[in-house]
């Protein structure tokens, strides 16, 4: 089973510095981790961090799929939420797999994973601090949103780690291939997906007069919206 949230109780590693205190179990320094992951030609420890940080955008990606299919009042979004989520977890496994295979520590948290964790953790709260202050469509259009932006970045993230195993030789340049073709094409299908599908929506309200008519039911806003982009 992946990890989701890297904790002491999963031998979760951390590099300590003037602001972050680590448990000396879990401190880990750049030396160790050079040393974890050799990659001939390449500054090891960077891709460590690189790498860290993919996995904690791909853990965050988990959570946020869960979050908005729980709240979509859209039976296909909710469906392609959680379809998706499911091959976002996946790809948390392939990630896993990848770094485990080079030899470092998939709970290792670099600091480029922290900062990516901030972000992320942010873009889940927002799709909850719209709740009860907007409209039905409005709220839908914000969890959107933050798919978006959430696969946006998973899409470039996988891109360059493609453009890197063409940098690589042998059986890393295999074993790294391996794990972006398995992903890459998942990802730009997500990716589309949400980009077309925010362009649906937006079609739909700009032209759909009664979305924005005063005093309409919530129920009855709700039943519209659910027979919108309808397969």
């Amino acid at each position: 089973m992946p990890v989701l949230t890297p904790t002491k109780a999963e031998a979760a590693t951390a590099r300590p510095n003037e602001v972050l205190y680590v448990d000396p179990a879990g401190q880990v320094t750049e030396a160790m981790l050079a040393e974890q992951m050799p990659i001939e030609g390449m500054n090891s420890v960077f891709v460590a961090d690189l790498l860290s940080g993919m996995l904690a955008h791909e853990r965050c990606g988990v959570h946020l799929y869960r979050a908005v299919a729980a709240r979509s009042n859209n039976p296909m979004l909710k469906r392609r939420y959680e379809e998706f989520g499911e091959e976002t977890l996946h790809h948390v496994e392939v990630l896993e797999g990848l770094i485990a295979s080079l030899g470092g520590n998939p709970n290792y948290v670099s600091p480029t994973a922290r900062a990516v964790h901030g972000m992320d953790s942010n873009l889940v709260e927002s799709t909850f601090l719209v709740n009860g202050a907007l409209d039905v469509m409005t709220r839908e259009m914000a969890m959107l949103d933050a798919v978006f932006l959430a696969e946006s970045m998973d899409h470039a993230n996988w891109q360059l780690l493609s453009q890197l195993v063409d940098r690589m030789d042998g059986e890393l340049r295999d074993t790294f291939r391996s794990a972006v073709d398995e992903v890459e094409g998942q990802e730009d299908e997500h990716l589309e997906w949400a980009r077309t599908t925010k362009a649906r929506l937006v079609m739909l309200q700009a032209s759909d007069s009664t979305v924005a008519t005063i005093g309409l039911a919530t129920e009855e806003l709700i039943a519209r919206v659910q027979n919108w982009l309808s397969d």
